[in-house]
């Protein structure tokens, strides 16, 4: 009777022992595609934000022209360079990368259509993250758990004039860029390590 007796306080023990065990024992809680394109559209949210950057080839002058931001202000004798002034419009929706108010075209020949000017939206913004693809485990060196995950950045035109959306919809202007996050669990929680 005793022995029966030690053994169920053993079993007892041993029970609750496990017990103790498996609840200090916490697993990783899951990262979703909703919760990595947070964190991820969270460190966006954090750096300053900036205007984008739009390359302007040939058909994109004659749209400018025609929403009236430039307008040509001096054609040279070889008739395919020109100088075009940005109109109090155009320096309203955009500055030029170089800081001045003219556009100094300068294709190498009349039938160059690669030559193309940068010119910087007025209106600054958050890039966008989306499409977050369902997040992986991943290998970090000097991290014990990890996941990356692959999503979609993009720049955020919000607030940019519709002339000038369509300038920078034109061919040789890249608004999206494919992108992987690492997550690190610390703490218990989820957080972005690095973007790549």
């Amino acid at each position: 009777m005793k022995k029966a007796v030690k053994m169920q306080a053993l079993g007892a023990l041993a029970f609750l022992g496990a017990g103790l065990l498996l609840t200090g024992c916490k697993t990783a809680p899951e990262l979703t595609q909703a919760n990595a394109q947070a964190l991820i559209q969270a460190k966006y949210d954090q750096t300053p934000a900036v205007g984008v950057s739009i390359a302007v080839d040939e058909l994109g002058l004659g749209e400018g022209v025609a929403a009236k931001y430039w307008e040509r202000t001096k054609l040279y004798p070889n008739r395919f360079w020109a100088d075009f002034t940005l109109t109090p419009e155009g320096k309203k929706a955009l500055k030029l990368q170089n800081g001045g108010d003219v556009i100094q075209w300068r294709p190498e020949s009349a039938e160059d259509k690669h030559f193309s000017v940068i010119v910087v939206t007025v209106a600054a913004n958050h890039l966008k993250a989306h499409d977050v693809k369902e997040p992986q485990d991943e290998i970090l060196p000097g991290v014990n758990t990890a996941k990356e995950a692959s999503y979609t950045e993009s720049v955020n035109l919000d607030g940019v004039p519709d002339p000038l959306q369509g300038i920078a919809h034109n061919p040789g202007n890249k608004l999206s860029t494919w992108r992987q996050a690492d997550f690190s669990l610390d703490g218990g929680a989820w957080k972005l390590h690095s973007i790549e």
